[in-house]
């Protein structure tokens, strides 16, 4: 009797455990197509003043360099930026950006960035004629 109640309590035991599903975390392994990039140059810098600067060039071409600096609160506070990163398109074409972040929101400059087609000649014509003949001002409450 004592080897039967042993026995199924070890079954009941093993059924349970079956039943809970065992979940591990995914493995991500990042990897470039090309393999392992090599890091050629590194530098960060932060100083006491909350400036900061940073860089590095990676052995495929990737070139990348921020500095900012805090702003002061009597000047809207936050923190103000300027960089650049520069990388080989898989067309070959060497794509360059400079940038600038501040209380004007981030502004790239580069050559890849689209433009806006030009106004037509008819809206600029139109523009020119409202700023010539402004609508007159009228009171509303009167």
């Amino acid at each position: 009797m004592f080897r039967l109640l042993v026995v199924s309590s070890i079954l009941a035991y093993a059924t349970t455990i079956a039943a809970f599903p065992q979940f591990s975390q995914p493995q991500f392994r990042l990897e470039s197509p090309t393999g392992k990039i090599a890091i050629l140059r590194q530098d960060s810098q932060l100083n006491p003043d909350g400036s900061y600067s940073w860089q590095y060039e990676t052995e495929n071409g990737i070139k990348a360099h921020e500095q900012g600096q805090q702003r002061s609160p009597f000047v809207g506070g936050g923190t103000s930026a300027q960089g650049y990163y520069s990388y080989t398109a898989p067309n070959g074409l060497l794509v360059a950006l400079n940038y600038v972040a501040d209380e004007n929101g981030y502004q790239p400059q580069s050559d890849v960035l689209p433009t806006p087609p030009p106004i037509p000649a008819a809206i600029l014509r139109s523009l020119e004629w409202n700023r010539a003949h402004p609508e007159p001002q009228q009171n509303p409450f009167n």
